[in-house]
């Protein structure tokens, strides 16, 4: 399971987050305090505060691929 904080400032980055997300075949959820929503669902990211940075959670062992993908995301906070 890989765990990272990302930060989506426009709804193009939300559009690009959910685009990459898409194509992995294992489950994503983002967490934004007390909230757990699918990371490939891009009405349920839009329903989260994206003021702040929120934590993604891939719940596989094989996630390399996925978090080059959002590396532009990712931050170190």
């Amino acid at each position: 399971m890989a765990n990272v904080k990302i930060r989506l400032n426009t709804i193009n980055d939300v559009k690009d987050f959910v685009n990459a997300v898409t194509l992995c075949d294992y489950d994503v959820d983002i967490i934004s305090g007390r909230y757990a929503i699918d990371a490939k669902s891009i009405m349920g990211i839009f329903s989260l505060d994206l003021s702040r940075p929120v934590d993604v959670v891939a719940h596989t062992d094989e996630c390399g691929g996925f978090l080059e993908s959002i590396k532009k995301f990712i931050v170190n906070e």
